[in-house]
């Protein structure tokens, strides 16, 4: 899920901005759709097809994006999601069922399946038994957040800081993954007479006799799709407890070491994979108490990687669309929801989720949906940005330059001057501009001498053109001669004159809903006279960070740093 879903993140974000691989300049493709709230649904969208893409799961992709991907949600946006994700689905199901020979059929909606479970039921007493799973994956799935945590962090102290570290180190789990898994094939005899679930299984002897094969090699020489479905599908005989034992331990282990790695990989099938494993050892436990009564392990190791998932990655409703869609099968929906919402409670008392994180280690600034607790009687004026820098409706180029040369604020506001107060940049508040903007601007040489009018001008579509390319276009790219610095520009047409305010003694709670209400970037504090004294941006919201760890609230104010 991880790769698809940044692919798919970052084809709609290309496209949204106008580029393409492989091609330099820009196209005139969605250009009436390039501004940020835009691109924002765009890379929304396209997260959720990613994850449909990969599951053939276009309700699940919808959700997993409304869970974890989107900063921003409305009604509008719901059906434009799902359609993208549906779009996708479909596309992935034309290819593969072509590749697989027969096109008009259609049978592959996803790149991986769980196939269908033929008879499965479940009875009452044994959703006890599924709380009980449900708990040790929430367990598993702390001490794997605990432990990425900790290799993360020393990834980006020691490894992260030059690039041919992060290939060696992308080697060397290569390396350790196969010699580790040959090791085990080769040591432990467990030889079984069993039939594979699937015919694209991978077997081979390893020192079995007869018609036997080594257990081990059905676990991993295969892809770790067809491990997953192994585990759900093969027989009760086929793994030894001492198999599945040596699995769940290697393959936790390494999916720690893995996740994190400067390669294309995900969390979503090894986590169901060591799920599915000792969801199978609980299955063949209950089968040795309970003979008469359970024949079946793959609910166990069903209801188990459901468990895992949702221990790691602390998602409830996505996953379980996810799950349902990628067996087909609708009647163990209410136990997999139970599985994971246990899993998650019981996570959550120890870390927050996988990617909660790595979100927190690598420092950005993305809110979550609800304020932090225990925050009311925080008022903006405590965590706003200031003193604010602020321009004149009718601004000296140089001094223009010069702000943009010494800061890195994104949105300056716009005031009208007080003529009768002494400071300068004091008046009240008549709008606000921002970065990009500016730089256009200043590229187009939309200025004049004070009294005349410029001989310059931009239109809309030169704003809408450079937001594909902000990123190239710096203030040092801008080199302006000092006759041209002496010039003034008029910030009046070009600026937002209707921004969001708040005052000084708003609530964190109120601006925190607002930003996320409203998907802002900028608010502007001002005073009883409408005069701007402060500036509030998404970082200074999400550097108050609380955590909720073995029953005792944990709270934290973070520095913020400009990278």
């Amino acid at each position: 899920e991880g790769p698809m879903a940044h692919s798919g993140g970052i084809i709609a974000a290309g496209l949204g901005k106008g580029r393409i691989p492989w091609f330099k300049g820009d196209i005139s493709l969605y250009s009436l759709f390039r501004t940020d709230h835009n691109i924002r649904d765009l890379v929304a969208a396209g997260a959720a097809s990613g994850v449909s893409a990969a599951f053939g799961a276009p309700v699940g992709g919808t959700l997993f994006s409304v869970e974890e991907a989107a900063s921003f949600w409305n009604t509008e946006l719901v059906w434009k999601v799902f359609f993208s994700a549906m779009i996708a689905c479909f596309s992935t199901n034309v290819i593969l069922s072509a590749f697989e020979g027969h096109p008009t059929q259609l049978s592959n909606p996803g790149l991986v399946r769980f196939d269908t479970f033929p008879n499965l039921t479940f009875d009452l007493i044994e959703v006890p038994v599924f709380i009980f799973m449900a708990a040790i994956g929430g367990l598993i799935g702390a001490l794997f957040v605990v432990m990425n945590y900790k290799l993360t962090v020393f990834r980006q102290k020691y490894l992260h800081r030059k690039k041919w570290i992060k290939v060696v180190e992308a080697v060397l789990v290569a390396v350790v993954s196969a010699i580790v898994a040959f090791s085990l094939m080769l040591s432990v005899r467990d030889c079984t007479n069993a039939k594979p679930y699937t015919h694209h299984a991978i077997t081979t002897k390893m020192g079995c006799e007869g018609d036997s094969h080594n257990a081990m090699s059905a676990l991993f020489l295969t892809t770790p799709e067809g491990c997953l479905k192994a585990l759900l599908h093969d027989p009760i005989e086929s793994y030894s407890v001492m198999s599945l034992v040596l699995f769940i331990v290697i393959f936790f282990l390494l999916g720690v070491w893995t996740y994190g790695l400067s390669v294309s990989s995900g969390v979503f099938i090894p986590s169901l994979a060591i799920g599915a494993a000792w969801g199978r050892l609980v299955g063949l436990g209950i089968v040795q108490l309970f003979p008469d009564q359970a024949k079946d392990v793959g609910k166990y190791a069903l209801i188990g990687a459901a468990s895992q998932l949702g221990g790691i990655l602390r998602t409830t409703i996505s996953l379980t669309v996810i799950i349902v869609e990628c067996t087909g099968d609708i009647t163990f929906g209410l136990c997999i929801m139970i599985s994971l919402m246990i899993s998650k409670w019981v996570g959550d008392f120890f870390t927050t989720g996988l990617y909660d994180m790595n979100i927190e280690v690598s420092g950005i600034p993305l809110l979550s949906w609800e304020p932090p607790p225990l925050c009311e009687n925080i008022r903006v004026n405590d965590f706003m940005s200031q003193p604010v820098m602020t321009l004149l409706a009718v601004e000296k180029v140089g001094h223009i330059y010069d702000c943009l040369t010494g800061e890195t604020f994104h949105g300056f506001p716009v005031i009208e001057q007080d003529l009768s107060c002494d400071v300068m940049y004091k008046g009240k508040l008549k709008g606000i501009i921002l970065r990009h903007q500016i730089l256009v601007l200043l590229e187009k040489r939309v200025f004049c001498p004070e009294g005349q009018m410029p001989a310059n001008s931009v239109c809309l579509a030169d704003f809408e053109n450079s937001q594909s390319t902000s990123l190239s276009l710096r203030i040092q790219d801008i080199t302006l001669s000092d006759a041209e610095k002496e010039c003034v520009m008029n910030l009046t047409p070009y600026m937002n004159q209707t921004p969001y305010t708040v005052s000084e003694n708003f609530s964190m709670p109120r601006v925190f809903r607002l930003f996320r209400g409203l998907g802002l970037r900028h608010l502007v504090v001002v005073n009883e006279d409408f005069e701007p004294i402060g500036m509030v941006t998404r970082k200074d919201l999400a550097k108050y960070r609380a955590e909720i760890k073995k029953g005792l609230l944990h709270m934290e104010q973070l520095t913020v740093e400009d990278r």
